[in-house]
């Protein structure tokens, strides 16, 4: 089971690059990392706390 990437921040809609820096939660709520800042990296939906997102590698070109 793979995460949901979320394109966009949930409190402010700004778009989140695919490996760019984002947090979530377990729940997979997904937030910039200046809206986790300010919510103090607790999520406003579940309580749970924010953390880095993960990146994916990139696919080998080849």
């Amino acid at each position: 089971m793979a995460l949901e990437m979320r394109e966009r921040c949930e409190r402010c809609d700004v778009a989140l690059g695919a490996n760019g820096p984002a947090r979530i939660c377990s729940y997979e709520c997904t937030f910039c990392e200046p809206c986790s800042a300010t919510m103090d990296d607790t999520c406003p939906n579940c309580g749970g706390e924010l953390v880095p997102r993960p990146r994916r590698a990139e696919p080998a070109v080849g």
